[in-house]
């Protein structure tokens, strides 16, 4: 009788303590999550030479930070941040009208995936050559 009672104290004692914690207003109401002050910006963008993401391996990668301030591996973050702002977005992106480019075909596939201003992305886009894909843009596509 004795190690009977010794267990149920043991057992009253141990759900006491395990039990006692996880009840009250704790978790009646949830910590409210804190509110963002701006919309996430995080891409990783990839290149690499052929004609779709799918059969084409990356050569060169890098990531792109432009919330709350321009980070990241690439190698102009503050001047692709803002270029991408200017644009509107990846898609608004338009070739320069100052750059010659020659014609010889050595396809370049450039992948962006990630979030901008708080929207996912996924973007993929083949251009003829390095020369057409470093024409849009000043800075975006240059890594």
């Amino acid at each position: 009788m004795r190690n009977t009672a010794r267990w149920a104290a043991t057992l009253t004692l141990t759900a006491t303590a395990v039990c006692v914690p996880l009840t009250g207003t704790a978790l009646a109401t949830p910590a409210p999550a804190p509110a963002s002050l701006y919309a996430p910006s995080a891409l990783v963008l990839t290149t690499g030479h052929g004609e779709s993401a799918a059969t084409t391996a990356p050569q060169r990668a890098v990531t792109l930070n432009c919330a709350p301030t321009p980070s990241g591996t690439h190698p102009a973050a503050a001047l692709a941040c803002a270029e991408l702002r200017a644009a509107g977005g990846l898609d608004a992106l338009a070739p320069r009208t100052d750059v010659l480019c020659t014609k010889e075909y050595d396809p370049v596939v450039v992948t962006v995936d990630g979030v901008w201003q708080g929207k996912r992305v996924s973007f993929e886009r083949t251009f003829a050559n390095e020369c057409v894909k470093t024409s849009y843009g000043t800075s975006v596509f240059t890594f």
